[in-house]
């Protein structure tokens, strides 16, 4: 009863929630920015064998997001978070040109799958304050994000230590969200 209440006022006054995973090749920075939106400081972390979930409220909206490890040898265990995720956060290491070949390749993976299929794409091309960090223009060209026709995604320059275009991502998110809600 209670929780049919919540939902009701929630849809009145603007309150929601939205269930994020937070995926992306390893040290690409994706626990800073849990962390960062969290707290609004940076945090050492350490690689992620497992996952984080935590919740961040911006905006009236409360973002449950779910930060998953990304070495090779957790990627395969990705799929079993993806059920009811309503937006993919994808994290790029803007420096790593090494690997953004295999970013590419993990991202179209994901979102092949069926339980992906309707979900909004966010990707932060992270470490802008790096230098010869690719741009998100060039994030885009190489993610090949252009061919994609069937889903809203969006690329924003990010920094995780300094917190540098975060909130905007998730404005992009509570804004697009929005328009596929009935």
């Amino acid at each position: 009863m209670g929780g049919n209440l919540s939902k009701v006022l929630g849809r009145l006054f603007g309150n929601k929630e939205m269930r994020l995973l937070m995926l992306g090749l390893d040290a690409a920075g994706k626990t800073t920015i849990l962390y960062k939106l969290k707290l609004n400081q940076s945090v050492t972390t350490i690689p992620t064998v497992g996952f984080n979930v935590e919740t961040v409220t911006y905006k009236n909206v409360k973002f449950n997001v779910w930060d998953v490890g990304g070495q090779d040898k957790i990627r395969p265990l990705w799929r079993h978070y993806y059920t009811g995720t309503q937006g993919l956060v994808f994290v790029v290491d803007s420096q790593d040109k090494e690997r953004i070949d295999e970013a590419q390749q993990e991202l179209h993976r994901i979102l092949i799958d069926r339980e992906m299929k309707e979900c909004l794409l966010l990707v932060f091309a992270n470490k802008q304050d790096l230098p010869g960090a690719m741009s998100p223009a060039e994030v885009t060209e190489k993610l090949g994000l252009h061919r994609m026709r069937d889903r809203s995604w969006y690329v924003h320059p990010s920094c995780a230590t300094t917190g540098e275009g975060l909130f905007e991502g998730l404005q992009w998110l509570n804004q697009n969200v929005k328009k596929r809600q009935p």
